[in-house]
């Protein structure tokens, strides 16, 4: 049994470069919804915990890469980036933090509706109409971007500053 990475038919490829028209699409997409973000009053540091939480959840490497660098420079903390897989057993997220979370995990799983309903009813509580949509925004972007990343492999090498 192969596991896909050796053998006929193993090269991936980028399909952001084969397809760069429609990669360029999704790209603009997401400017518009950083955009949308931003308009919400959803603070860039939200929107890189929820571009982190949704990448975990997918297991995309590159984007856990690039937005972990996109977190720090935004001044998150490295103290709640480490502990975002477990948010929910933290205080150190604030209640409008929590609800983007749990909303972009409902999100990233649209058939659990029950998941859906705890998180709209939570996100009514601390967020604005235009908050929760562009949480939700926020999550299918990054949903996009996770698949052409993970489906394209594309690697995660060190950076200069990581080196010994």
């Amino acid at each position: 049994m192969s596991d896909g990475t050796t053998g006929p038919g193993s090269r991936r490829i980028f399909i952001d470069k084969q397809s760069p028209k429609a990669f360029h699409a999704l790209v603009q997409a997401s400017e518009a919804v950083r955009t949308t973000a931003a308009e919400a009053d959803l603070d860039r540091t939200t929107v890189e915990l929820i571009n982190l939480r949704v990448s975990q959840l997918n297991g995309c490497a590159f984007c856990l890469d690039l937005h972990t660098r996109k977190a720090l420079r935004a001044g998150e903390s490295p103290q709640r980036l480490a502990v975002l897989p477990a948010w929910r057993d933290t205080e150190v997220f604030t209640p409008a933090e929590r609800a983007a979370l749990q909303l972009a995990e409902a999100t990233n799983d649209p058939a659990d509706t029950v998941a859906q309903t705890d998180a709209y009813a939570t996100a009514r509580q601390v967020l604005t109409d235009d908050q929760i949509s562009a949480v939700i925004w926020v999550a299918i972007t990054i949903g996009a971007f996770n698949r052409v990343s993970i489906l394209s492999r594309h690697p995660v090498r060190p950076h200069a500053t990581d080196q010994p």
